[in-house]
């Protein structure tokens, strides 16, 4: 074989194509659908804070930056997050933050971002890693709507 043809490794593409979906299907159900509060003191104090991934291990989240946040949010902080899924319940979690830091988006807002890992032994554990499986089959399985009449199993 001469150097200048290329091998297209499509198990890898296929990957990166799936990997795509995930993130794009994520977006729409954090900003549309589920509703993220925090609580982070002991009085109770919660605030609206911004999924950007989750995986079966933990997620990374997002909120207004501010120097109390900042001091707030240290690695080794167990954070309890409250997931929506409607108006009157929402599915608990905890959260031990990993890692924070500061971040621009592309409209200038500064956020606080965090990283941190699920505790896998709460039983609403169980509920929050089948939806988190759903995210990753429905990006794996679905397909896109090009007005087809008929609909093909694959």
């Amino acid at each position: 074989m001469s150097d200048d043809k290329k091998v297209v490794d499509f198990t890898a593409k296929r990957k990166e194509s799936i990997e795509q979906k995930r993130r794009t299907f994520e977006r729409v159900v954090f900003q549309e659908f589920l509703g993220v509060y925090s609580v982070v003191d002991d009085q109770g104090t919660g605030f609206p804070i911004k999924l950007v991934d989750i995986s079966g291990d933990g997620l990374q989240f997002q909120l207004p930056f501010s120097l109390k946040a900042k001091n707030q949010f240290k690695s080794g902080t167990e954070v309890t997050l409250k997931l929506y899924f409607t108006k009157g319940s929402y599915l608990p979690a905890v959260v031990t933050v990993r890692h924070a830091s500061e971040y621009v988006d592309k409209d200038g807002d500064a956020w606080l971002r965090l990283g941190g890992t699920f505790d896998t032994s709460l039983p609403s554990f169980a509920a929050l890693s089948h939806f988190i499986s759903f995210i990753y089959q429905y990006a794996e399985y679905s397909c896109l709507d090009k007005g087809e009449n008929k609909v093909y199993f694959l």
